[in-house]
């Protein structure tokens, strides 16, 4: 048997080996980065670019997603109802678990990436901080206004469907009778303080959803379940319970308006703009200035 001077296949299988020593670190490198927990730098970035471009989207966009979250986020109104009239309401695990209803409409808007308004008051915030401009400041304004003015039509709109017809049955339209007087109820100063807690707990799904990978479901149900369970007041999912009341002519608009609507409101744009974000901006504030 004659060897071939010419025969490369032992050079070949070691520049085999070769290859696959060079590309293990890589390997492992990649490894690495993908299991390291993204830095607050990395997760403002992302949320800023995300409100770059939601500033950018067109008018009409904004409108038709703002509708549908109004609309969807019923669902967190009639899964509660649902629990709640099988549950039989009190207090203990019954209330607990009732609760669990509320993150079913908020799972729908935020997963679907539709246009809700306490996202948005951190979303939109971060880009208006980190290139401060009166262009940019009434871009974020004109935003703020068509996505709330988008949601609570959707929201009114879901709640006379529920009020107004007999979807429910006698049953569930009791219950969700007695979860919105409940909820709209409490009134102006303690809706405004309950509603500043929401409003930081929804930024914090905001500030979380880059970094949550598979964790998203988990992240967004904990959250919206601690919002219902502290009987924390959210300015469009509340407008959902508000309207049920009024389409049944047991609250008069000035009280809607004055009693519950704009404290909420208020309540949830310090919770989410005034508290979360401006803290989320200063752990990132001087990186963000080096470059």
């Amino acid at each position: 048997m004659t060897i071939d001077a010419n025969d490369k296949r032992p050079e070949k299988a070691v520049g085999t080996r070769e290859n696959q020593n060079e590309k293990r670190p890589q390997v492992e490198e990649a490894t690495v980065t993908d299991a390291t927990r993204l830095s607050a730098r990395l997760i403002y970035e992302v949320i800023r670019r995300d409100g770059e471009a939601e500033l950018e989207r067109p008018t009409v966009s904004l409108i038709w997603s703002g509708i549908a979250a109004g609309l969807l986020i019923s669902l967190s109104i009639l899964g509660e109802t649902i629990l709640r009239a099988y549950l039989g309401g009190g207090d203990g695990a019954g209330f607990l678990i009732e609760n669990l209803g509320y993150s079913f409409g908020f799972l729908v808007v935020v997963l679907g990436r539709m246009q809700l308004f306490t996202e948005n008051t951190i979303t939109t915030v971060l880009p208006a901080m980190s290139r401060w401009s009166i262009t940019c400041l009434a871009k974020m304004l004109k935003l703020w206004a068509i996505v709330l003015a988008a949601n609570t039509l959707g929201a009114l709109s879901a709640a006379a469907f529920l009020a107004l017809t007999d979807v429910l049955g006698p049953e569930l339209s009791d219950a969700l009778a007695t979860l919105s007087r409940h909820a709209v109820g409490m009134g102006p100063w303690q809706s405004f303080i309950g509603a500043i807690p929401a409003g930081v707990l929804v930024a914090g799904i905001v500030w979380m959803m880059p970094s949550a990978r598979g964790s998203a479901f988990m992240i967004i149900v904990a959250f919206t379940w601690l919002i219902g369970a502290g009987n924390f007041p959210h300015v469009v999912a509340g407008s959902v319970e508000m309207g049920v009341l009024l389409w049944l002519q047991e609250l008069d608009p000035i009280t809607a308006v004055f009693g519950f609507f704009l404290p909420v409101l208020t309540g949830n744009i310090i919770g989410g703009t005034a508290i979360f974000t401006l803290l989320a901006w200063g752990q990132v504030k001087n990186e963000v200035a080096q470059g």
